[in-house]
């Protein structure tokens, strides 16, 4: 597998809506497209999770394009490649940028699958042919508003309803969801906007039959989740404090959390994501793919993540209109009664969509070998 050059492509999409979470709002998103061309001609695609403001962690898109073009690409193409999980070990040098590095691996990724006439769900492993698709709910600005919407996704077809929740806009909420929807599965995201202090009231949690709550507490702790996890019947999830493998293994084993979140560009990419699905199996942990507002690269590499056999609680990875008015990829995602099509053709399995890119386009580098 030998790169002859990178393109980095800075985009601009506006979302149809806007989404609030306990951290902030997003109305846009600035998105970096990798695309590592090969001296066959194949190109493989990445996409970057960052967005402008360092909300979610400490990366943002104007830092991923530094890392990647100073520190990261450089490393690429010093020496060749002959499989894509070389690329995880080749950045150590770079410490944490685990969305920067998830975006050019997952390049990478697509390349290698495309250049063995695979899919990059079996190029990963993946089993599966079809994954089940759940919705992610952001804070309303009244309680009839977040019940129509939810209203509105179960006629969808979705199969798991997420809700975010912080101080103030739970307990009650959760509690008119379960009146209004008393069977359907459903999980809250408080994307840390809690403490140990909140233990007696988060407990109330419980009267609510949750698949799960996600991140109540500290982006970066592992510990205080478990002596929350010890208090709760509700099992925790974690997402934001889940960067490795090892810190999986870590929050394993101090009994932090029943079930992970992953997010590729979370935890630097592809092969680190197999590695904690496999230490998952091995401890009966479930998965579920996490989304970060990815447009249709970033969406097509959590559905083929998603076709891995631990996968098995529905995830954020919705179709393309539920979040854009176009798609950057043909055809686009697509759902049916809950469920996405995992794509055989090989690599990623959908085209991008070129002329829609350069009319985004705001920003774009090419670094040959």
């Amino acid at each position: 597998m030998e790169i002859e050059r990178i393109i980095l492509r800075q985009i601009k999409m506006d979302l149809l809506t806007p989404f609030t979470t306990s951290v902030g709002t997003e109305v846009d998103k600035d998105i970096i497209l990798v695309e590592v061309v090969g001296k066959d001609g194949l190109s493989g695609w990445g996409e970057s999770v960052s967005i402008v403001q360092p909300m979610y962690n400490e990366e943002t898109v104007k830092t991923n394009w530094h890392i990647m073009t100073d520190f990261l690409i450089p490393l690429l193409l010093k020496e060749p490649i002959e499989h894509p999980d070389m690329v995880f070990p080749r950045f150590q040098y770079v410490r944490g940028n685990y969305n920067a590095k998830a975006a050019i691996e997952g390049a990478v990724w697509d390349l290698y699958a495309k250049s063995q006439n695979l899919s990059l769900s079996k190029a990963l492993g993946g089993v599966k042919d079809k994954i089940e698709v759940g919705v992610s709910v952001g804070i309303q600005h009244s309680e009839q508003q977040l019940l129509q919407q939810i209203e509105g996704y179960l006629q969808e077809g979705y199969k798991r309803i997420k809700v975010k929740i912080k101080p103030d806009w739970d307990v009650s909420i959760l509690k008119m969801i379960r009146k209004s929807f008393p069977q359907i599965p459903l999980m809250a995201d408080a994307n840390c906007a809690y403490t140990l202090d909140d233990i007696d009231h988060l407990r109330h949690l419980d009267e609510f039959n949750l698949m799960m709550i996600e991140q109540p507490l500290a982006h970066d702790d592992i510990i205080d989740h478990g002596v929350l996890q010890a208090n709760l019947e509700t099992p925790i999830c974690l997402d934001e404090s889940i960067h490795s493998a090892e810190d999986a293994r870590k929050a394993i084993e101090l009994g932090s959390c029943r079930i992970i979140n992953l997010k590729i560009g979370r935890v630097g990419g592809l092969s680190e994501s197999k590695k904690i699905h496999d230490l998952c199996v091995k401890h009966d942990i479930p998965l579920w793919c996490g989304g970060m507002l990815e447009a249709g690269i970033g969406r097509a590499h959590n559905i083929a993540i998603t076709s891995l056999s631990n996968f098995t609680i529905p995830g954020d990875t919705a179709p393309s209109a539920h979040y854009w008015k176009q798609d950057i990829i043909e055809p686009e995602v697509k759902m049916e009664n809950g469920l996405i099509a995992v794509p055989d053709g090989p690599g990623i399995g959908y085209e991008p969509n070129l002329s829609l890119i350069e009319r985004l386009t705001v920003k774009q580098s090419s670094i040959c070998l």
